[in-house]
C-alpha cells in the first residue's frame, strides 16, 4: 500500500459521506480481528455491534486510523478487496471518470496514492456539487409544486363559484319548502285543538271509571281484612298445638330423667375419682418413685406402642421426618412423606387413635397429597421445627389425657415427658407399621 508523506495531511477534513464510509468499513474490519490484533484503544469497542461501533466509537475509531498504520492497513486492504480495478487506478494516480466519488474519496483516504490529498478535495468538490445540483432540483421541484398549489386554488374558486350558485338555488327551494310547512303547521294546530277537545271527554269518561275501580278496592280491601283475621286465628289455633306438644315433650323428658335418678340411686353410683388417664399418669409417677427406668426414648419393642394405643382418648403424635429418615432416609423426601402418612392411616384405621404428622418445614408441598381419614399432618412453619410444633400439641392437651410423642430426638423425649406425655422411638412406630 501506497502511503506518500503530504504536507496538506494534518489539514485534510473528510466529507462527512467519505467519513461515514470510512468509519463503517474499520467497524467491519475491527469485528474480524483477534484479541491480539485489536489496537488498545478499540479493544472496548470491538465487543459492539459494527454499527453501535460507528455510533459510540466513532471518533477512537478515526483517531486509530489515523494513528496506528498498521490497523489503517487493514482496513484498506478490507476496502481494496471489494473495490476491484478501482483501487488499481487510484494506485496509479487516475480516477475513472464514472466511479463513486465516495468510494473513491474512501480508498484514497486509507491507500494514500500520490496526489491522494487532491483526490480527496476532488471528492469534496464533486459531492458539494452534488448537493447543489440536489437542492436546485429540490427548489424546482418546490416551485413546481407551488404552482400546482396555486393551480388548485384557482381551480378551487372556479368550483367554489359553482357551488354558490347551486346553494342560491337550493335556498330559494328551502324558503318554498319553508311557505308550504308553515301551511301544513296551521293545519297541524287545528288538529291539535280538535285532540284536545277529545281528550278532555276521554277524562270525564276516565273519572266515572276511576270511581267504579275505587269502589271494588274498598271491596277487595274488606275481604283482605277477612283473611288476614283467618290467618291469625289460624296461627293462635297452631300455637296452642305446638303448647300442648311441648307440655307432653315436657312430662316425657321429666319422665325420663326421674327413671335415670332412680336407676343411679338403685346402683349407687358416684362420680368416679379416677380416670384412664390420671391412672396412666399415676403408673408413671410410680416408675419414677421406685427408681425404675422410665420409658426409653430409642426403644425399639413395638409391644410398649401396642399398649398405649389401647388406651381410651390417645392421642399420637409423630416426628415424621425422625421416623422416615429412621426407616428409608434413602427415598426422596416425597415418596418418605407419602409413604409414611399412608401407614399412618392404616393405623388410625385399626387402632381408632387421633393421629398427628408433623413435618418440619414452612408450608404445605404443592404435591403432598390428600391425607387420609383419621390423620393430621401438618408443617411447622417458618422459623420453627416440627420439634416446637410437637411441644405445643403436647402443652395444649388437658392433663390426663394419653398422649403418645414418637421421636428419636433425646431432647424432645425428655421435654414431653416432663410434661405428661408417653415417648416411644421411632423404631418401635417403623416396626409397628411393618407387622401391620
Amino acid at each position: 500500500m501506497t502511503d506518500q508523506p503530504d504536507a496538506r495531511k494534518p489539514d485534510i477534513t473528510l466529507p462527512e459521506k467519505v467519513r461515514y464510509s470510512v468509519l463503517r468499513q474499520a467497524a467491519e474490519v475491527l469485528g474480524g480481528l483477534t484479541a491480539e490484533e485489536v489496537p488498545p484503544p478499540l479493544r472496548a469497542a470491538a465487543r459492539f455491534a459494527p454499527a453501535k461501533r460507528v455510533q459510540l466509537s466513532g471518533a477512537a475509531l478515526a483517531a486509530t486510523i489515523e494513528t496506528d498504520a498498521a490497523f489503517r492497513a487493514k482496513v484498506a486492504q478490507a476496502a481494496e478487496a471489494g473495490a476491484g480495478p478501482l483501487s488499481d487506478a487510484l494506485r496509479e494516480g487516475t480516477v475513472p471518470p464514472a466511479a463513486d466519488p465516495v468510494q473513491v474519496g474512501t480508498l484514497a483516504f486509507l491507500l494514500r496514492p500520490a496526489g491522494w490529498a487532491e483526490m480527496l478535495d476532488a471528492v469534496r468538490d464533486q459531492l458539494s456539487a452534488a448537493v447543489d445540483q440536489s437542492r436546485s432540483a429540490e427548489a424546482d421541484r418546490q416551485r413546481q409544486r407551488l404552482q400546482a398549489q396555486v393551480d388548485d386554488a384557482r381551480q378551487d374558486r372556479r368550483t367554489q363559484a359553482l357551488v354558490l350558485a347551486e346553494t342560491r338555488a337550493e335556498l330559494d327551494a328551502t324558503r318554498r319548502q319553508v311557505r308550504d310547512l308553515t301551511a301544513r303547521l296551521r293545519a297541524a294546530e287545528e288538529a291539535v285543538e280538535a285532540a284536545r277537545a277529545e281528550l278532555a271527554q276521554l277524562r270525564q269518561q276516565s273519572s266515572r271509571g276511576e270511581s267504579t275501580a275505587q269502589g271494588e278496592a274498598r271491596r277487595l280491601r274488606q275481604r283482605l281484612v277477612a283473611a288476614e283475621d283467618a290467618v291469625e286465628a289460624a296461627r293462635r289455633s297452631g300455637r296452642e298445638a305446638r303448647n300442648s306438644d311441648d307440655a307432653r315433650l315436657w312430662l316425657l323428658v321429666e319422665t325420663l330423667a326421674g327413671a335415670t335418678q332412680g336407676l343411679r340411686r338403685e346402683l349407687a353410683l358416684s362420680t368416679p375419682e379416677q380416670r384412664p388417664g390420671d391412672a396412666m399418669a399415676q403408673a408413671q409417677r410410680a416408675v419414677q418413685e421406685q427408681g425404675a427406668v422410665p420409658l426409653p426414648a430409642r426403644g425399639d419393642d413395638p409391644v410398649l406402642l401396642d399398649r398405649l394405643l389401647t388406651l381410651p382418648m390417645v392421642h399420637v403424635v409423630i416426628d415424621g421426618y425422625n421416623v422416615t429418615k429412621s426407616g428409608y432416609g434413602n427415598l426422596p423426601l416425597q415418596t418418605q412423606r407419602s409413604r409414611l402418612v399412608t401407614g399412618l392411616g392404616a393405623l388410625a384405621a385399626q387402632t381408632g387413635a387421633e393421629v398427628t404428622c408433623v413435618f418440619d418445614g414452612a408450608g404445605r408441598p404443592p404435591l403432598m397429597p390428600a391425607s387420609p381419614r383419621g390423620v393430621r399432618v401438618l408443617f411447622s412453619e417458618s422459623g420453627h421445627t416440627a420439634d416446637d410444633l410437637i411441644r405445643r400439641f403436647v402443652a395444649a392437651e388437658p392433663r390426663g389425657r394419653p398422649v403418645v410423642v414418637v421421636s428419636s430426638d433425646r431432647e424432645v423425649a425428655d421435654g414431653v415427658r416432663s410434661s405428661g406425655a408417653y415417648p416411644v422411638a421411632s423404631a418401635a412406630l417403623l416396626r409397628r407399621l411393618d407387622r401391620g
